[in-house]
This record gives C-alpha cells, sequence and structure tokens, in this order.
C-alpha cells in the first residue's frame, strides 16, 4: 500500500520512510504543506501521516483542506505539539490518530496496523479467496494455512488485487499503489512482478488472470481434479 508521509525534519522522515519501505510500503516524502496537497490532489493513497509544524502550509490547514474533499483516507498526525488543545483540534478537523513526538517506529507501525484496520475492508479483518486468506491489520498471507512470505513489491501487487476481487485492476492502478514517485513504476516491472507472484501461487486453487489492455484480476482456479466414475 502507498503513504503520503509529510515531514520537514529531514534525519526523522529518513528514518520513518525507511521503516515503512521495510514494513513493505511504498512511500511518497514531501517535506511542506503545499506540495503534500498537489500529491493528495493528483496521486491514490492508503495513509496519510502528517506533522504539523510544516512550511508553505502547516498540517492543520492542510487535514481541514483534505476533510473536505475526503473523508475517508486515514490521517495520523505526527507531531511534537501534545498538548490537549493541539490534540483536540487535530481530532476535531478529522485525523484518526495522534502520535507524539518522540516515538518509537515499533509503535507508530503498531498504530498503523491497527489504524488501517478500523478503517479499510469495510471492517473485515480477514479476506479470504479459496485456500488464500489475507489478515487486513498484519498485511500477512496465508496460502493453505501456510504463511506465504512475500517482498514488499509482490506484497503490495498481492494486496491490490485482493482488495478489489470480482473486478480488473489496471497497470496504472497497480503502479498508484506499488510504487512511489521516485521509483520506476513501469508496466514492464509489474508484469515481471506477476510472473514471480504467478509462480508463487501454482498448484494452488488461486490464480491471476489477464485481461488483454485492461488489467489483471484474482480468481478461483477452474478445478481439475479428475472425477471419479461410478
Amino acid at each position: 500500500m502507498r503513504t503520503l508521509l509529510v515531514e520537514d525534519h529531514p534525519s526523522l522522515a529518513e528514518s520513518i520512510r525507511q521503516a515503512l519501505v521495510s514494513a513493505g510500503w511504498s512511500v511518497d516524502l514531501m517535506h511542506d504543506g503545499l506540495s503534500a496537497r498537489t500529491a493528495l490532489e493528483t496521486e491514490s493513497y492508503a495513509l496519510l501521516l502528517l506533522d504539523i509544524g510544516l512550511p508553505e502550509m502547516d498540517g492543520f490547514s492542510l487535514l481541514s483542506w483534505l476533510r473536505k474533499h475526503d473523508t475517508r483516507l486515514p490521517v495520523m498526525i505526527i507531531t511534537a505539539r501534545g498538548s490537549i488543545t493541539e490534540r483536540v483540534r487535530g481530532l476535531n478537523l478529522g485525523a484518526d490518530d495522534y502520535l507524539i513526538k518522540p516515538f518509537s517506529l515499533s509503535e507508530m507501525e503498531a498504530r498503523i496496523n491497527a489504524l488501517i484496520r478500523r478503517t479499510r475492508h469495510d471492517g473485515h479483518e480477514v479476506h479470504r479467496l479459496g485456500s488464500l486468506a489475507f489478515e487486513v491489520g498484519a498485511r500477512s498471507f496465508t496460502l493453505r494455512d501456510r504463511p506465504l512470505t512475500l517482498p514488499p513489491r509482490e506484497l503490495a501487487l498481492l494486496e491490490a488485487l485482493m482488495a478489489r476481487l470480482g473486478r480488473t485492476v489496471s497497470k496504472e492502478q497497480l503502479a498508484a499503489q506499488m510504487f512511489s514517485m521516485d521509483e520506476d513504476g513501469s508496466f514492464e516491472a509489474i508484469e515481471v512482478y506477476v510472473h514471480r507472484l504467478r509462480r508463487k501461487l501454482e498448484g494452488s486453487d488461486v490464480r491471476i488472470v489477464t485481461f488483454r489492455g485492461l488489467g489483471y484480476q484474482l480468481e478461483r482456479a477452474p478445478d481439475t481434479s479428475p472425477v471419479a466414475s461410478s
């Protein structure tokens, strides 16, 4: 999944970005409020991590603007402003959680997982297709009741397909979920990751189907087991 991180402190921003990438997220990093607003207008995100003390346009102003245009995007405020007044203001403007600096990266990841559980996939914590199961909060898959360990790109790909069961997902949509702005999100790269993921699903009751010119869809594989004669 793809997140927008808005933080003007360079070293802290890079530490958070690296932690999110290690956890399988695609991260766009902005250092001021106006650049972040432009990104929100043009890109699709699963999460916004928002500092308050930003140049150009502060976090509260950006949050107020966002909630006039998008009421569903999960927003976690990350700030050193920890007074009750500041927290109440942020929550009243539409933030979903409020994390006070300094914080541990492990706490941040745990709170992000909890936030995603509350706000995505209609509140269902586990989604299933045949023997494939996706645990939303942990962002982990099992196949035939065994862990399906995937590198970040393949995880983001399968997650995007799982979130849109019954629908064809275009390469453009997949690129938006799998890659940040400064990464190579070519269609050829997506084809490589689809090929790798197909190999890991081989022999199971789940497959990735290509709809030429349209994209990909995750579906149940046909049952090819022999029928016993009577």
